[in-house]
């Protein structure tokens, strides 16, 4: 098991090239990824958007890689036969106008296309190995954080089961003793109703009995219930990602406490139902952190 929220880094440095990358995960309902690269570098982020994907399932997962480089990935370069071509035309427009302005340098300089940068293809191929291995060290440092918090998250999410189970235990305790205290009030206030003398035939009273038996009946729903205690241990001590089948499960554990409490109208049962509520909420909480 393995939580969403974690951080990871590493340096490397190779070939005159000095990168470090950073990555943040946080939780999220699905995986969300926002990545800053050197500008140098910033054609290679769908090959490090993929190999991220490939390492994480679920999360809002920040990626930044900053750059601190000996070498020109892509030097400035002089395109002089278009800064001459640029004075030519100024000069020809001076003189026409009749304006008399004097051209500086400056002026020349920040016209488009005289000064260009140009990438280095080597140096490029060799600063994408750089980065793509210094990502890799990273998401290495942010897995490992990742299971070990994983790894209190399952243990926590084993004593709400715990929990869960003692008090579903409780509760199949009590409903026999529940069933047969609804009975006899139901005979009292038949008894009650009908007053001296009156009868009521023995086959109506229980035809009334089995029905209030039936409404009161939980086993189908604490039968449901340990199956999903026993899907929960299993999926704790899967590997992997388990996070949206957690979800799905803490929802159907709600319903089939939802139901119990629905069906019995008794106060230690009413009592227990709201411990299993609280139980599942924290179960839910936990659950929102595990990838």
């Amino acid at each position: 098991m393995r939580s969403m929220t974690g951080f990871g880094s590493a340096s490397r440095s190779e070939k005159g090239l000095a990168l470090r990358a950073e990555v943040r995960a946080v939780n999220h309902k699905f995986l969300q990824l926002k990545l800053r690269l050197p500008e140098e570098l910033s054609n290679l982020e769908p090959e490090v958007e993929a190999r991220v994907r490939e390492r994480l399932d679920r999360g809002a997962v920040n990626v930044n890689v900053s750059l601190d480089s000996s070498v020109a990935l892509a030097p400035i370069e002089l395109d002089l036969a278009l800064a001459r071509r640029y004075r030519e035309l100024l000069e020809k427009l001076n003189g026409e106008l009749g304006l008399g302005a004097k051209l500086t340098i400056e002026d020349i300089a920040r016209l488009p296309g005289v000064f260009h940068s140009a990438p280095d293809s080597k140096a490029v191929a060799e600063a994408r190995q750089v980065l793509l291995a210094v990502v890799d060290t990273a998401l290495d440092s942010l897995a490992e954080m990742r299971e070990r918090e994983g790894s209190a998250l399952a243990r926590d999410l084993g004593s709400r089961r715990e929990s869960i189970a003692a008090i579903a235990a409780r509760i199949r305790g009590r409903m026999p003793v529940v069933v047969v205290a609804h009975q006899e009030n139901l005979r009292k206030r038949v008894a009650e109703l009908l007053g001296p003398g009156s009868t009521l035939a023995p086959t109506d009273l229980a035809r009334e009995i089995a029905l209030l038996a039936d409404r009161l009946d939980v086993t189908e729903e604490l039968t449901r219930l340990d199956s999903h205690l026993a899907q929960l241990g299993a999926l704790c001590a899967k590997s992997g990602a388990v996070g949206r089948q957690l979800d799905f499960l803490v929802q159907e554990f709600l319903r089939e406490a939802n139901t119990i409490g629905s069906k019995c109208n008794d106060a230690e049962v009413a009592h227990a139902v709201v411990e299993l509520k609280t139980e599942i909420e924290r179960l839910r909480e936990q659950v929102q952190n595990v990838e």
